[in-house]
């Protein structure tokens, strides 16, 4: 969509902000809970997270923990670099994999959450692996403290989302793979600079999630 004049001319008539999204004539749905999209088509096929809300959180925190041991590997003098296929610096998506986690617990606090919030940019005082991984670390004991003191831990109650009302499970099952995601790609970052990830998850760490089937989109 950067790079297709088209296809944001379109995005901008429908009055989305933000992909993927599925259109049709001037109805559109944003892709993200693929049981809208099913609801959007028609279509009569079962939808839902297969993990549970603690087994997504499990899940999520050794994702977090990865990157933990993953983003000091990368030397700082490259975090200026930016990632395949989009305008995001090393520095960007180090941030971008805790901002996630953090953005739920925002909305899981009864906030709306909104794309700009969820991409905000590090502060200017985050510059060097260290600092991402201290932000991230208080991330992660924020994340297992509020899962640990929830007393109702169906995840059925409904949060606000900038694509419409999620029931909570939705909404955590696509934070989990977002952040498992970019991390995924932090580990191929690595590789790419002739580093080997310490510890590197396995295809088993994703079993069970919409994992996109690229570590890179385009």
């Amino acid at each position: 969509m950067l790079e297709n004049a088209a296809g944001l001319t379109e995005l901008r008539r429908l009055g989305a902000r933000s992909v993927p999204v599925l259109s049709r004539g001037g109805d559109f749905v944003f892709a993200q809970n693929i049981g809208h999209v099913v609801k959007f088509l028609g279509l009569n096929e079962a939808t839902g997270p297969v993990l549970s809300p603690a087994q997504l959180i499990a899940r999520l925190e050794l994702f977090l923990t990865a990157a933990e041991r993953f983003i000091p590997q990368m030397p700082n003098d490259r975090l200026a670099t930016e990632v395949p296929n989009r305008p995001r610096s090393y520095r960007v998506l180090g941030h971008h994999i805790f901002r996630i986690p953090e953005a739920f617990l925002e909305v899981a606090a009864g906030a709306t959450l909104a794309y700009d919030s969820l991409v905000a940019p590090p502060p200017e005082a985050m510059q060097r692996t260290a600092e991402i991984v201290a932000y991230g670390d208080n991330v992660r004991h924020r994340l297992v403290a509020w899962w640990d003191a929830k007393p109702n831990k169906s995840g059925r109650e409904t949060v606000q989302t900038y694509y419409g009302p999620q029931l909570l499970h939705e909404y955590l099952e696509r934070t989990t793979w977002h952040s498992g995601q970019h991390v995924r790609q932090w580990m191929m970052l690595l590789r790419t600079a002739g580093i080997e990830p310490d510890h590197p998850l396995g295809d088993d760490a994703f079993t069970h999630l919409p994992m996109p089937s690229s570590v890179w989109d385009g």
